[in-house]
Protein backbone atom coordinates (compact mmCIF):
# COMPACT_ATOMS: atom_id res chain seq x y z
CA UNK A 1 0.00 0.00 0.00
CA UNK A 2 3.02 1.98 0.83
CA UNK A 3 3.78 2.51 -3.17
CA UNK A 4 0.63 2.88 -4.13
CA UNK A 5 0.20 5.46 -2.05
CA UNK A 6 3.06 7.74 -2.90
CA UNK A 7 1.84 6.98 -6.51
CA UNK A 8 -1.46 8.60 -5.64
CA UNK A 9 0.39 11.51 -3.23
CA UNK A 10 2.64 11.81 -6.17
CA UNK A 11 0.64 12.74 -8.72
CA UNK A 12 -1.31 14.66 -6.98
CA UNK A 13 1.62 16.54 -5.52
CA UNK A 14 1.91 17.59 -9.44
CA UNK A 15 -1.76 18.88 -9.32
CA UNK A 16 -5.38 18.43 -8.48
CA UNK A 17 -6.99 15.46 -10.97
CA UNK A 18 -10.19 13.68 -11.16
CA UNK A 19 -10.08 10.24 -10.37
CA UNK A 20 -9.70 9.14 -14.77
CA UNK A 21 -7.29 11.67 -15.01
CA UNK A 22 -5.16 9.78 -11.89
CA UNK A 23 -5.90 6.62 -13.96
CA UNK A 24 -4.69 7.05 -17.00
CA UNK A 25 -1.73 9.01 -16.18
CA UNK A 26 -0.96 5.95 -14.22
CA UNK A 27 -1.35 3.18 -16.85
CA UNK A 28 -0.03 5.44 -19.38
CA UNK A 29 3.12 6.06 -17.43
CA UNK A 30 3.47 5.09 -14.32
CA UNK A 31 2.74 1.21 -15.02
CA UNK A 32 5.71 1.13 -17.98
CA UNK A 33 8.17 1.26 -15.17
CA UNK A 34 6.50 0.95 -11.73
CA UNK A 35 4.62 -2.37 -12.06
CA UNK A 36 1.59 -0.85 -10.32
CA UNK A 37 -1.95 -1.65 -11.46
CA UNK A 38 -4.94 -0.04 -9.86
CA UNK A 39 -8.00 -2.12 -10.34
CA UNK A 40 -9.87 0.64 -9.14
CA UNK A 41 -8.32 4.14 -7.60
CA UNK A 42 -11.19 5.35 -6.02
CA UNK A 43 -11.01 3.08 -3.14
CA UNK A 44 -7.01 3.87 -2.20
CA UNK A 45 -8.24 7.59 -2.69
CA UNK A 46 -11.03 7.41 0.15
CA UNK A 47 -8.92 6.27 1.98
CA UNK A 48 -6.16 9.11 2.16
CA UNK A 49 -9.31 10.95 2.03
CA UNK A 50 -10.10 9.50 5.02
CA UNK A 51 -6.75 9.95 6.52
CA UNK A 52 -6.98 13.34 6.26
CA UNK A 53 -3.97 13.30 2.94
CA UNK A 54 -6.42 14.58 0.27
CA UNK A 55 -9.30 16.21 -0.14
CA UNK A 56 -11.96 15.84 -2.40
CA UNK A 57 -13.89 18.70 -4.01
CA UNK A 58 -17.10 18.77 -6.67
CA UNK A 59 -15.82 20.15 -9.96
CA UNK A 60 -18.75 21.05 -12.47
CA UNK A 61 -17.36 22.95 -15.94
CA UNK A 62 -20.11 24.07 -18.16
CA UNK A 63 -22.30 21.36 -19.44
CA UNK A 64 -20.01 18.55 -18.53
CA UNK A 65 -21.47 16.35 -15.29
CA UNK A 66 -19.84 17.26 -12.24
CA UNK A 67 -16.47 15.32 -10.97
CA UNK A 68 -14.70 15.24 -8.10
CA UNK A 69 -11.24 16.88 -8.19
CA UNK A 70 -9.12 15.22 -5.67
CA UNK A 71 -6.44 17.78 -3.77
CA UNK A 72 -3.28 17.16 -1.27
CA UNK A 73 -3.37 18.45 2.03
CA UNK A 74 -0.79 20.06 3.99
CA UNK A 75 -0.53 16.62 6.35
CA UNK A 76 -0.62 14.46 2.86
CA UNK A 77 2.20 17.09 1.17
CA UNK A 78 4.16 15.75 4.52
CA UNK A 79 3.55 12.15 4.24
CA UNK A 80 4.33 12.26 0.48
CA UNK A 81 7.55 14.00 1.44
CA UNK A 82 8.40 11.46 4.05
CA UNK A 83 7.25 8.32 1.76
CA UNK A 84 9.59 9.98 -1.22
CA UNK A 85 12.71 10.15 1.50
CA UNK A 86 11.62 6.86 2.63
CA UNK A 87 11.40 5.40 -1.03
CA UNK A 88 15.25 5.61 -1.58
CA UNK A 89 16.50 4.03 0.78
CA UNK A 90 13.68 0.93 0.31
CA UNK A 91 16.87 -1.83 -0.80
CA UNK A 92 14.60 -4.55 -1.57
CA UNK A 93 15.80 -7.08 -3.91
CA UNK A 94 14.50 -7.15 -7.14
CA UNK A 95 12.83 -10.47 -8.48
CA UNK A 96 13.58 -11.18 -11.86
CA UNK A 97 11.32 -14.23 -13.37
CA UNK A 98 14.76 -15.33 -15.05
CA UNK A 99 16.19 -16.42 -11.71
CA UNK A 100 13.69 -19.23 -10.63
CA UNK A 101 14.68 -20.93 -14.66
CA UNK A 102 18.16 -20.38 -13.57
CA UNK A 103 17.60 -21.89 -10.35
CA UNK A 104 16.42 -25.16 -11.61
CA UNK A 105 18.42 -24.69 -15.21
CA UNK A 106 20.67 -28.05 -14.65
CA UNK A 107 17.13 -29.67 -15.71
CA UNK A 108 16.74 -28.53 -18.84
CA UNK A 109 18.91 -29.90 -21.62
CA UNK A 110 21.47 -27.36 -22.89
CA UNK A 111 20.17 -27.00 -26.09
CA UNK A 112 16.59 -26.73 -24.83
CA UNK A 113 18.25 -24.02 -22.31
CA UNK A 114 20.41 -22.24 -25.13
CA UNK A 115 17.43 -21.46 -27.25
CA UNK A 116 15.31 -20.06 -24.57
CA UNK A 117 17.91 -17.95 -23.18
CA UNK A 118 18.65 -17.11 -27.10
CA UNK A 119 14.78 -16.30 -26.94
CA UNK A 120 14.92 -13.79 -23.93
CA UNK A 121 18.50 -12.32 -25.38
CA UNK A 122 15.85 -11.36 -28.31
CA UNK A 123 13.12 -9.58 -25.98
CA UNK A 124 15.34 -7.65 -24.08
CA UNK A 125 17.57 -6.81 -27.34
CA UNK A 126 14.10 -5.17 -28.91
CA UNK A 127 13.39 -3.60 -25.12
CA UNK A 128 16.61 -1.89 -25.55
CA UNK A 129 16.15 -0.61 -28.72
CA UNK A 130 12.79 0.62 -27.94
CA UNK A 131 13.86 2.32 -24.30
CA UNK A 132 16.96 3.86 -26.51
CA UNK A 133 14.42 4.95 -28.83
CA UNK A 134 12.05 6.39 -26.28
CA UNK A 135 15.24 8.16 -24.31
CA UNK A 136 15.82 9.92 -27.53
CA UNK A 137 12.46 11.10 -28.11
CA UNK A 138 12.43 13.18 -25.03
CA UNK A 139 13.76 16.50 -25.73
CA UNK A 140 15.14 17.72 -22.24
CA UNK A 141 16.64 14.85 -20.89
CA UNK A 142 18.63 16.47 -18.09
CA UNK A 143 15.36 17.67 -15.95
CA UNK A 144 13.07 14.78 -17.04
CA UNK A 145 12.31 12.36 -14.68
CA UNK A 146 10.87 9.79 -16.96
CA UNK A 147 14.59 10.16 -18.69
CA UNK A 148 16.25 9.31 -15.91
CA UNK A 149 14.08 6.10 -15.09
CA UNK A 150 14.61 5.41 -19.02
CA UNK A 151 17.89 5.03 -18.20
CA UNK A 152 18.02 3.12 -15.30
CA UNK A 153 15.99 0.55 -17.27
CA UNK A 154 17.84 0.35 -19.94
CA UNK A 155 20.87 -0.15 -18.11
CA UNK A 156 19.32 -3.32 -16.44
CA UNK A 157 18.13 -4.62 -19.75
CA UNK A 158 21.93 -4.15 -21.18
CA UNK A 159 23.64 -5.82 -17.74
CA UNK A 160 21.15 -8.55 -17.97
CA UNK A 161 21.58 -9.26 -21.61
CA UNK A 162 25.34 -9.56 -20.91
CA UNK A 163 24.87 -12.04 -18.07
CA UNK A 164 22.79 -14.10 -20.80
CA UNK A 165 25.19 -14.14 -23.41
CA UNK A 166 28.25 -15.50 -20.81
CA UNK A 167 26.22 -17.55 -19.61
CA UNK A 168 24.76 -19.04 -23.16
CA UNK A 169 28.49 -19.73 -24.26
CA UNK A 170 29.21 -21.45 -20.85
CA UNK A 171 26.66 -23.87 -21.32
Amino acid sequence: MIENELVLLGLLKESPKHGYEIKKKIKEILSLFAGLDFKSIYYPLRILEKKGLVVKRINKAGRRPQRFVYELTPKGKERFKQLLTKSFLDLRRPQFSLDLSLYFLNYVQPDIAKRRLRARMSVLGRLSRDLTQMLGSLKNKKDSSLARILEHNLQMVQAESGFLKHLVGSL
